[in-house]
């Protein structure tokens, strides 16, 4: 048998040979990361990067923060405003470093943080500009603004059945139905629950299966709303997926989104009609009711100023009427000095109707006069009183 050594003697081998290798070298390499735990007090933190073939893992070696470039993670997630998380692809400066106990690592000295956030407007603008080059009767793009079938579509004139897809136990959830069921109208509303996973590798599939199934039944619903939390921009990479978004922009309900803070806006939002933040959607939905109960009451003013004005109006019209019939009576015609020719108690208003030899009874104001007629002359000229 040859002769033997330790284990140790052989790892103190690999490490002076793999220092005489790369002593002083420095590496920028881009590739993913995984198997990040969450942030503790330690003074490292430890992530594996891995290389992919498809879903084939190419290459896989540990990597190390130290305590001397823990504030490249903090720096990292301040500018690109998404969490240190497992899935990231990033482009670090790293050294080479063997440890008896430990083995082979990549030590990590910095974060090009310009390459992670080119990345994700990368894939953003990409993914945008094929759901307007795949889906044009659906979605275009003008002057600068996303014009969707689902944007484009009015709210129902009034709001009362509503179809929430959020994930369970969330802030958006608590904070979207405290706003809309404390409303200070005293508003009531059907809220039926789709509660899914709302962020993680699978969860763009999760919410696509809630809205197909909503679909199924949306004669039961006026329209859509899906609120989340506030999170980072990794966070909120499910709603950057092309299919949700297509299918979100063709949906045949009004979506109401509210996915996280002011300064996020993922492309469902631009599909959809976007407020924001959950509060904001509630808001949206009480205003939105609160408009049409004033337009109520403006039209019930009308239609009762309209009913007083015509009642007014038609008394008037009455009294004129009264007044009208009042100078046409018999007493009044008498009282101003006229006369009324009757025959047999018959009123006559036509010469012709009286004959030569006629009896006639003559009315005035306080007598009446019997009469033979004995001579009938036309006048020349037509009196006129």
């Amino acid at each position: 048998m040859s002769q033997t050594i330790s284990l140790s003697e052989l790892v103190d081998q690999i490490q002076d040979t793999l220092q005489q290798r790369f002593e002083g070298e420095e590496f920028w390499i881009t590739s993913e990361i995984t198997d990040v735990k969450p942030r503790d007090n330690r003074t490292y933190r430890f992530i594996t990067f891995i290389e992919k073939d498809g879903n084939a893992i190419k290459a896989k070696i540990p990597g190390v923060f130290w305590s001397v470039s823990l504030n490249q993670i903090d720096k990292f997630e301040k500018l690109t405003g998404q969490s240190f998380v497992s899935g990231l692809e990033l482009t670090c400066k790293v050294r080479v470093r063997f440890n008896n106990r430990y083995g082979l690592s990549l030590e990590v000295f910095e974060i090009d943080c310009s390459y992670a956030l080119g990345k994700i407007e990368t894939e953003r603008q990409e993914t945008l500009d094929r759901l307007v080059r795949e889906n044009a009767k659906t979605i275009k793009l003008i002057d600068g603004q996303f014009k969707t079938f689902n944007n484009s579509l009015n709210l129902p004139t009034l709001i009362q059945k509503i179809a929430l897809v959020t994930a369970p136990n969330s802030d958006g959830q608590r904070d979207f139905k405290n706003e809309i069921k404390n409303n200070k109208h005293e508003y009531l509303f059907s809220i039926d629950e789709f509660l899914t996973q709302i962020q993680g590798d699978n969860a763009q599939t999760l919410i696509l299966q809630r809205l197909k199934f909503i679909e199924q039944k949306k004669e039961n619903f006026d329209l859509v709303v899906i609120v989340r939390g506030g999170g980072s921009q990794t966070d909120f990479k499910p709603f950057d997926d092309y299919e949700l978004s297509r299918y979100a922009a063709s949906f045949p309900l009004p979506i109401l989104t509210g996915i996280g803070h002011d300064r996020n806006t993922s492309i469902v939002d631009l599909m959809c009609h976007q407020h924001k933040t959950p509060t904001k959607v509630a808001t949206s939905i009480i205003d939105h009711n609160f408009e049409f109960e004033n337009e109520i009451l403006e039209f019930k003013e009308r239609v009762s100023e309209g009913a007083r004005n015509a009642i007014e109006t038609a008394k008037e019209n009455l009294k004129e009427i009264k007044r009208l019939v009042k100078s046409s009576s018999p007493s009044t015609i008498l009282n101003r000095g006229f006369a009324i020719i009757t025959i047999n108690d018959k009123i006559i208003t036509d010469p012709k109707n009286i004959k030569v030899n006629t009896s006639l009874q003559t009315l005035l104001r306080n007598e009446t006069i019997h009469s033979t007629v004995t001579k009938k002359i036309k006048n020349e000229k037509r009196l006129d009183i």
